[in-house]
């Protein structure tokens, strides 16, 4: 088991950011946003190596529920009906502290790929 977790999980108002406060006083703020397109779910991830996928328009997603996963981890569910991911202390708190930097990955995977964060609209 880990040596770290979480004493707060606190979902913001309009339900866009997770504040995630750890037991050593470390608390960050996660967009919705970067919670779902780095879920670590088999759906995100996929079911191995050069598998991941990248997930657009994204940027307006809202967290619907949080379920504790044993003791260790929380499924996140979110209003675009996404809810596999589990979210382990330790990878919430690995978003806390490189999510800034995991979040460029993301979004120059958009660029490359011709996707983007807004939703796209709906052909007529």
């Amino acid at each position: 088991m880990s040596d770290i977790w979480p004493t707060e999980l606190r979902v913001s108002k309009d339900r866009q950011r997770l504040t995630v406060t750890f037991n050593d006083g470390q608390s960050f703020d996660i967009s919705a946003e970067m919670l779902r397109v780095l879920s670590p779910s088999a759906e995100v991830q996929g079911h191995g190596p050069g598998q991941k996928l990248t997930v657009p328009g994204k940027r307006n997603v809202a967290i619907i529920s949080m379920t504790p996963t044993g003791n260790y981890a929380v499924r996140i569910g979110f209003d675009d009906m996404h809810d596999t991911g589990i979210f382990t202390w330790v990878y919430l708190r690995e978003l806390g502290e490189r999510g800034e930097e995991l979040f460029a990955e993301y979004e120059k995977e958009l660029g490359e790929k011709g996707m983007s964060r807004e939703v796209a609209e709906k052909p007529r």
